[in-house]
């Protein structure tokens, strides 16, 4: 391909190359398309049951421990009994409300460390400076365990929601940030290529080019920096708490100390549900789309 300064002549290879990319898009919509064919029940019951197979398997296997005495079952409560404990969680309103004061904080801790992570990602990969300081630190800072932070929080926030931020933003930031260096140092230099000689430079070569083409790695980031901001956030609410903030950690710490097996069991429930519908719902989402528009997806998926 051959650059021009006519004006003309670079709108014609646009135009030809943007045909070529729907003709390649419609024979692979073509060829992934059986799965979109089916009913919608037909795709949610496909999703859908190998999840609850799994359930299933694990309430089983939870039941024979109990059967198998190892322990007393007012310290192992079979699944029964947790179930009842979490149906009058959810009648008194408990549980929704310990639920929305954990899964605010958890937005707005992820919302500050993406916005972290993505300006010292994209810095670092796109300054070799940058990278020569501050690569290894961000490696460093994301290897360290979250409980570690919690003195200097305290100290810093005292028993506060800062002091839970802090350590929410810190855990998840560095993952999310590694991510971002590994999707742009990952993108193929024919696309870097590519966009240049059609005139994409500087931010606009970032916009257009790069970040399509890191969305993969990134999102692998932003899936791990959810994982450790949840994470930071539990061992926060037990470490650090708040008078009037009855959080899903409050209510653990408070069966703990009643000796509550049933009700320690089901806010562990409560915490195991809300990180699968989020990777199901989210995460799981996205990547499917994105693999979906880079035809990375098979009929199967």
């Amino acid at each position: 391909m051959r650059t021009t300064d006519n004006p003309l002549s670079t709108a014609a290879v646009v135009d030809e190359t943007l045909e070529r990319a729907f003709e390649v898009a419609g024979l692979d919509h073509l060829q992934l398309d059986g799965d979109g064919r089916r009913s919608l029940a037909a795709r949610i019951w496909a999703s859908a049951w190998p999840k609850l197979g799994a359930v299933a398997i694990a309430l089983l296997l939870w039941q024979a421990v109990v059967w198998s005495h190892w322990k007393r079952e007012d310290i192992l409560p079979g699944p029964w009994r947790v179930f009842q404990s979490l149906r009058d969680g959810v009648a008194d309103g408990s549980i929704p409300r310990a639920v929305g004061i954990t899964m605010q904080r958890a937005l707005i801790g992820f919302a500050l460390a993406t916005v972290i992570g993505l300006v010292a990602g994209t810095l670092i990969a796109r300054w070799r400076v940058m990278r020569l300081a501050f690569g290894s630190f961000v490696t460093g800072l994301q290897t360290m365990p979250s409980v570690a932070w919690f003195p200097l929080a305290l100290l810093l926030f005292k028993r506060s929601e800062g002091a839970i931020l802090f350590v929410v933003v810190l855990g998840a930031a560095p993952a999310i940030a590694n991510g971002v260096i590994s999707g742009i140092d990952h993108v193929p230099p024919l696309l870097l290529r590519a966009g240049r000689v059609l005139g994409a430079r500087g931010f606009g070569l970032y916009r257009t080019v790069v970040l399509p083409a890191s969305l993969p790695s990134m999102l692998s980031g932003f899936k791990q920096g959810w994982a450790f901001a949840w994470r930071s956030l539990m061992a926060g609410e037990l470490l650090v708490i708040i008078l009037g903030k009855q959080s899903i950690g409050v209510q653990m710490q408070t069966a703990r100390d009643l000796a509550d097996s049933p009700g320690l069991l089901a806010s562990m429930v409560v915490i195991l549900v809300i990180g699968i519908v989020v990777d199901a719902l989210v995460f799981s989402t996205a990547d499917k789309a994105i693999r979906r528009r880079h035809g990375l997806l098979d009929r199967a998926g």
